[in-house]
């Protein structure tokens, strides 16, 4: 952390590790996901200790207080310490986090089970329909059926 007194918001969300690149930071806030001391700002505003920011984190909410100013990137630990996270977003995190494990998404599990290709088991009922003769029967005409009108 440096002596510096503001620096544009952007630069400070890339320097706090939230985004990879600034231009997903950019992307982010001109989407009107983050807001600063709950007003909605450009990529250029100016940041100064202390200020509130609110952002999303993939699906995840965040609240953080600014307590650094780094010109840099730098690692991890370093990155931490330029915020603080709010209590009541630290208890929001939680909560959501309990509701996804306890309600886990519906269409992960129809995922797992079919990746694309039929399993053995799959192939066997295909085939069983093919040999009973109703898939030909009912998807496609024979010559022969040509013949009788």
């Amino acid at each position: 952390m440096t002596d510096i007194e503001s620096m544009r918001l952007d630069k400070w969300l890339w320097c706090a590790r939230f985004y990879k690149t600034r231009s997903l930071a950019v992307e982010e806030i001109g989407k009107g996901r983050i807001t600063v001391n709950g007003a909605l700002v450009k990529p250029a505003r100016e940041v100064r200790c202390g200020d509130t920011v609110a952002l999303r984190q993939g699906q995840i909410p965040r609240t953080v207080v600014i307590r650094g100013l780094s010109g840099m990137r730098g690692p991890a630990p370093v990155a931490q310490a330029l915020y603080e996270e709010t209590a009541a977003s630290l208890a929001e995190r939680e909560r959501l986090a309990e509701q996804r494990r306890l309600a886990p998404e519906p269409a992960s599990s129809i995922a797992d089970q079919h990746d694309g290709r039929p399993t053995k088991r799959d192939r066997r009922q295909i085939d069983q329909v093919r040999e009973r003769g109703s898939w030909d029967s009912r998807w496609s005409a024979s010559i022969d059926d040509l013949d009788r009108r």
